[in-house]
């Protein structure tokens, strides 16, 4: 059993945790968190032990990997540390709200052949995969078009805006990868478009954006349009579709169940999407611990690495300068704006 220690321990370092023990590979041997009731209350649920220290969790020999879901803020000090202590490690998303600050920690990590996994679950869902052996099987021809969307089901507190780093880097940096994994070649070019629709006075006073619409093309042409709102009333709402010369495949929303009612009044008439990721993504998730434990058995890099993560921050920067000065960004902008 790989013995994993999770840092973080919030609603998705909860989940995280409930998963490592749950999985038929992984055993859960210690949590942390900044808050040390947090800790404690998930360590009891998981029947495993808090650690107040977390120099003990990177140092300690009786850990073999982390999973990281902590704050933004700590993500690439927390990486680094997992590094150098030779520790495997499967961090959330993002790496770092700061471009350069990714950067540095991309140079610190450079040579290492220690596993680092970023948590973009979504390509691991059942759905998307499917979806992307069509294309790899050429089913629907040569690819064209990728269009993503993913909504929230309602807006998240204001507490939560004031720290997520703006909505292209918290939630479409999913899509962004997801896009990236589904295109299998790098967006040269992006244009977005984004404000506040829903809630006009909260995004204004924050300068965020709760409604945004993205595209994206590839040098061979490939173009990608991803779609994000904040507020779905029917529910969360995340579906890909991929359109080739030979017909298109579709990866769509999840139910409880199929069941369906036909009436005088009605037709088709089915349970709503699933609530929020938790349920939607929940295969997802404990996929992505199985790629990671193989990764590590195997002594192979993860299949979202790294740079994953740093070219889908790269994405999410370009298309704030779109936003900013309202036109096509070239990609390789990013990269020289200090």
């Amino acid at each position: 059993m790989l013995r994993v220690a999770v840092l973080g321990c919030g609603r998705i370092g909860k989940m995280h945790a409930r998963n490592i023990k749950a999985h038929s590979e992984t055993s859960l041997v210690a949590v942390y968190d900044i808050n040390a009731k947090s800790a404690a209350s998930v360590a009891e649920d998981c029947s495993t032990q808090s650690i107040d220290n977390i120099d003990e969790i990177f140092e300690s020999d009786k850990i073999d990997a982390l999973l990281v879901a902590s704050s933004t803020a700590t993500h690439a000090d927390y990486i680094e540390r997992a590094v150098q202590n030779g520790k495997p490690v499967l961090c959330e998303k993002p790496i770092d709200l700061s471009l350069n600050r990714v950067n540095r920690t991309a140079e610190i990590i450079k040579n290492t052949k220690v596993q680092v996994q970023l948590g973009f679950n979504r390509r691991f869902d059942p759905g998307h995969q499917a979806a992307k052996k069509a294309v790899v099987e050429g089913k629907i021809g040569d690819l064209h078009q990728v269009i993503i969307t993913s909504r929230d089901p309602e807006m998240p507190p204001r507490s939560y805006y004031e720290d997520a780093g703006g909505l292209l880097r918290d939630m479409t940096i999913h899509d962004f990868d997801l896009a990236r994994f589904m295109l299998d070649d790098e967006p040269v070019d992006v244009f977005a478009v984004a404000g506040g629709l829903i809630d006009p006075a909260l995004m204004n006073d924050l300068g965020d954006h709760d409604s945004a619409m993205i595209v994206m093309r590839t040098e061979d042409g490939k173009q990608c349009f991803i779609n994000n709102s904040r507020t779905a009333v029917y529910g969360y709402d995340q579906r890909v579709e991929l359109l080739g010369t030979n017909g298109m495949v579709q990866s769509n929303n999840r139910k409880p169940h199929e069941m369906q009612t036909f009436s005088k009044k009605a037709s088709a008439i089915s349970e709503p999407y699933q609530f929020f990721f938790l349920e939607r993504y929940s295969e997802s998730f404990m996929a992505e611990i199985s790629s990671f434990v193989d990764s590590i058995r195997n002594d192979k890099p993860a299949k979202v690495g790294f740079e994953d993560g740093r070219k889908a921050l790269i994405l999410a920067e370009a298309a704030y300068i779109s936003l900013e000065e309202k036109r096509l960004v070239k990609v390789t902008e990013v990269a020289e704006r200090k």
